[in-house]
Order: C-alpha cells, then structure tokens, then sequence
C-alpha cells in the first residue's frame, strides 16, 4: 500500500512540474515586474514548508490544478520549480525536475546581477528595492542548495559542492550576519550540514568540523530542536574520533546526552555507543565499552542498528586479540553494509592473515577489490574539493576583511562627522558662553562703576565732613593746647610760691607733694635727668629738684628727714656726677 502511495505521490508531483513548466527556453529577467514577489499562493505554500513540508506539498497539488497555476509570470514559474525541488526533497522523493531546476538558478543569478547592477550606486540600502534584492539573492542561494541536492543525488559531489559554497556566498554576500534569522539561518544550517556530511563522507574531518560548527552557530540563532543541534553535536564528534581527539568527540557525545536524555531514540543509542568507543580509544576500558556496546545492541530497533553495534564490538574484540569473538559479530556485516561492510571484511582479513588462514584472506580481500580501485579517484576528488573549501575560506576572509575595511571607514567617518560636530557645538557653546560672559562682565562693570561713583562720592563727603571734623578738632585742641601752655607756664610761675607754702605749712608727706608739684610744673623733667645720669639715685634726684626750687641744704634736710651733713654730702655727690650742669636744661 505504501509503495501505491508513492507511486501516486510522484505521478502528482508530475502533474504539479508540467503545471508549473516553462518553455524550454531560459528566459532573461524582466527589466521590470509589476508585482515584486511571488503570487499569494505560492508565498503560502513556502511559508508551510518550512514547517510542515508534507502538508506543503499536499497544497502544491491542489495549486498545479488551479486557475492561478496557469497564470504564473516567469518569475513565478521557476519560483515554482524551486518549491518543487525543495518538496521533493524533503519529502524523500527524488529530483525530477532537474532541467526546471538548473533554468531556475540560471533565472535568479541572472536577476540578482541585474539588480546588483541596478543598486550599485544606492545610497539608501534600506530601500524598497534593496529589499526586493535580498529576496531573489535568498531565492537564488536555494536554488543553489536545491541543485547540490540533485548533484548530490547522482554522486556528482564536486558539483554538489560546489553549489552548496555558491549558496553560502549568495547569502554572506547579500545579507549582514545580524538579518540571518528565522528561515534564512534554518537554510544556512542546513546548507553547513550538508556540507559537512559531504566532507565527512570523503574522510576530510577537518572542513567537515568547520562546517558542523557553522551549523551549531545558526542552530542557536534559528531556535532548532535538541534533536537538531543532537544530530549536528553527533557528526562534530564522529569528526574527532577520525582525528583521534577522543576527548574532544566525548564531550560533543557527553553533550548530546545532556540535551536528548530520550534512551528510546536511535539518537540517543549512537551518541552513547560513539560514546563508549572514544572512551575505549582514549582510555582502553575494555569492560565498560563493551557493556554499553552491548547493551545498545540489545536495544537495536532493526537490522541496521543490530549490524552497526556488531561492527563496533567486533572491533574492539579484534583490537584486544580476541578473534573468535570478534569474528562472531563481524561475519554477520561482511557483504550486507556498504562501506561498514568493507570495515568488516579489512578486520577480518587481517583476523584470517594473523591465524595464516590465507584463503579466507583472499576471500575477504575480494570485498575490498573495489576500494582499492577508486582510492585513486577518491584522492583526485578530496584534492579538488579541499581545493574549493580552501578558496570560500579566502573568500570569507576577503569578505570579512572588506567588512572590516569598510566598518573602520563608516566608523572613522561617523568619529569624523561626531568630531565636527562635537567642535561646532563647542565653538558655538563657547561663542555663547564668550558673549554671555562679557554681557555679564559688561553689565557687572557697569553696575561696579556706577557703585564706585557713588561710592566715590559717598567717601568724598565722608572725607569733607572729617576734615570738617578734623579741623574743628584741630582749632580745639589748639585752644585745649593754648590753654594747657597757659596752665603751665601758671602753674611754673605759682610753683615757687605753692612749695614755700607747702614747706611752711608743715603737713604730712610735704616732700612727695612737692615733688608732685614739681612734674606737675615740669612734667619730663626728672625722666630727662634719669636718662642723661642713670647713676643718680632717687635721692640725689630729688635733692637736684630741692636745689632748682631754692631750698637751703638744712630745709631739704628737714624734708628728707636727714642730717645736714649727710644733706651735703649728697650734693657734693651731685655736682660730680653731674659735673655742675645745670638742672634748668631739662626743664624744656
């Protein structure tokens, strides 16, 4: 029933290819479309394939019996091709349409140079038709993918090859790395996988780990499944054990455990079986590789699982020396497994040569006649394949280094125009700043000028009404100083007469009293004569104010309550220490 089904399925796909045929003739692109896009229907149906392809392409079916499919410009009509490819293919059907297929990449090469000629001299990339641009560069870079997959069919890997690299550089071209999400990262992963599973198969691990990597990168971006990303980290860590970098392979098989726990997945049997031999490659725990080699055996869902654990054991038997066994679970592979097979039939070859059984030697040997015959082959088309990886790696590296060029540019120019700018406005704060400064400045000079004035003015009457003052004073200490001369010289002229009277009258303390009488006469008198004899002492002085005031050697001995004798013997000792000057010198 099933086989019925198919046979139905492809007579439909048939009908849908003959719907959306073009003449055989690959046309030009039309200088101008009236509608950008494809048709409503044809949007819708791309929109469900990534989603639900087989729902897809049972709504293809019912469009290649519309109307609307026999509309179809020439644009949509190669449009339509590539849908159809893309449907086959992920529905496990075959490419039918390979002339369709190979006129539509033509078309879309053809329509994203005329449009990349066209927007060369754009300045706004942003614009409606640099918008058009990117859909029919994502156009062309599926029907690239497309295409490799119908290389990749009929075991034309270099153009598979290189159909899947043209892909990538139609997008890397065209799109910045920020923009490639939803189905546009979804088509990268798929493309590196592609890719990766091309390379892996042609035993070159390491374009095949760079490929798988890439393939992680945008699985993170687009949001794929763990079953997804599984699958990816599983051939990342099928490259590491060919490079027998086991520890690397474990951690991407360790990896796939942490993500996809489900142990009822074939997924999940390889990961823990891939697993156990990078182990045992790395750290020969016989027992405990065997175990879980074992062990997922046992839980193989076919046939095909149960011959590859039987590999796998059968090797590591054969590794440690244990040829019985490990020709119990090779045998059963040799001649059923294509290139695992081949693995079977060398192991037991050498088994057979090691035991000198050289006519099973020779009967292994027989399977791999054919490996030996196209190693040759093989060798020229890795060349050339690593030779095309090699050239899309320069190719991203001259991109990436062109993107740098061109960023340092956009950034020197954009620091450029902010440092401008940024001078501009400082002249202009600056200006502003200068001219608010002086009107301020101005506007203080004025105001301190006018308070100067005032001030000025304020001090000069100040000034007026003190020296007013002052000369009011001045005439009044004159008159004060007049009238303290005529005090004086009163006082001189009375002062003979007062000491007489003060003597006569015999009160207390007569001596102090006249002394002060005597300073009050003559204020700096008795300082003046201490300054000029600093060697008279007090009575001596005393006895020279008693001398100027004419009192006789016995009266200055009654006041100074001494003898007369001892009175002269002080005024002889004033005359030598003064040597006669006269007392009247320090009276002015």
């Amino acid at each position: 029933m099933k086989r019925v089904m198919h046979i139905l399925n492809y007579f439909a796909v048939l009908t849908i290819m003959v719907a959306c045929s073009q003449p055989t003739k690959v046309e030009a692109p039309e200088p101008c479309r009236s509608v950008e896009g494809p048709t409503q229907e044809l949007a819708a149906i791309d929109t469900l394939m990534w989603h639900q392809p087989d729902s897809a392409l049972t709504v293809m079916m019912e469009f290649a019996g519309s109307e609307a499919a026999d509309s179809l410009d020439v644009f949509e009509g190669h449009y339509c091709q590539v849908l159809i490819a893309e449907l086959l293919f992920k529905n496990d059907y075959g490419q039918s349409n390979r002339e369709e297929v190979l006129k539509a990449v033509h078309y879309f090469d053809s329509i994203v140079n005329v449009a990349e000629g066209r927007n060369a001299d754009a300045r706004d990339k942003a614009d409606a038709r640099c918008a058009s641009l990117q859909m029919d560069a994502f156009l062309a870079a599926r029907a690239h993918y497309i295409n490799g997959v119908g290389y990749y069919e009929r075991d034309s890997l270099i153009e598979a090859c290189g159909e899947y690299l043209n892909a990538l550089r139609m997008m890397e071209g065209h799109f910045e790395e920020k923009v490639l999400v939803g189905h546009k990262a979804w088509f990268m992963t798929l493309t590196y996988n592609r890719l990766g599973d091309l390379f892996s198969a042609q035993f070159m691990q390491e374009p095949a780990i760079y490929c798988c990597k890439k393939s992680l990168d945008y699985d993170r971006i687009a949001q794929a499944s763990p079953d997804k990303i599984a699958n990816t980290l599983l051939q990342l860590g099928k490259q590491f054990d060919k490079l027998k970098e086991y520890d690397s392979a474990s951690y991407y098989y360790e990896r796939i455990l942490e993500i996809h726990p489900d142990n009822k997945t074939l997924l999940y049997r390889d990961a823990v079986c891939m697993l156990a031999l990078s182990d045992y490659c790395a750290h020969h725990d016989t027992l405990a590789s065997l175990d879980s080699l074992k062990s997922m055996m046992l839980q193989a869902s076919n046939e095909t699982e149960m011959l590859t654990r039987f590999i796998a054991i059968g090797g590591i038997y054969h590794d440690i020396g244990q040829y019985d066994s490990a020709k119990v679970y090779l045998e059963p592979v040799l001649g059923k497994f294509g290139k695992k097979g081949k693995v079977a039939a060398r192991l037991l070859r050498d088994i057979a040569m090691i035991e000198g059984d050289t006519v099973k030697a020779n009967q292994y040997a027989q399977f791999l006649i054919e490996d030996v015959t196209s190693a040759a082959n093989s060798q020229a088309r890795v060349s050339q394949l690593n030779d095309m990886f090699q050239q899309h790696l320069q190719w991203e590296q001259e991109k990436t280094e062109a993107e740098r060029r061109q960023a340092e540019q956009l950034a020197a120019r954009r620091r450029l125009v902010r440092g401008v700018v940024t001078a501009v406005v400082v002249l202009l704060v600056l200006g502003l700043g200068l001219w608010w400064w002086m009107a301020k400045r101005r506007k203080e000079h004025e105001a301190e000028t006018q308070t100067w004035h005032e001030e000025k003015q304020q001090l000069q009457t100040q000034v007026d009404d003190a020296l007013q003052q002052l000369q009011t004073v001045d005439e009044a200490l004159q008159q004060l100083q007049t009238q303290a001369d005529d005090a004086l010289q009163q006082a001189r002229a009375m002062l003979p007469q007062r000491v007489a009277d003060l003597y006569r009258a015999k009160v207390p303390n007569r001596l102090e009293r006249i002394m002060d009488e005597f300073e009050a006469a003559y204020p700096q008198a008795l300082e003046k004569l201490a300054a000029a004899y600093p060697e008279l002492n007090e009575t001596e002085r005393q006895i020279a104010v008693l001398n100027f005031l004419h009192f006789r050697a016995k009266e200055e001995a009654d006041l100074l309550g001494l003898s007369d004798n001892t009175v002269n013997k002080y005024r002889s000792n004033l005359r030598k220490k003064t040597e006669n000057a006269s007392f009247s010198s320090f009276l002015d």
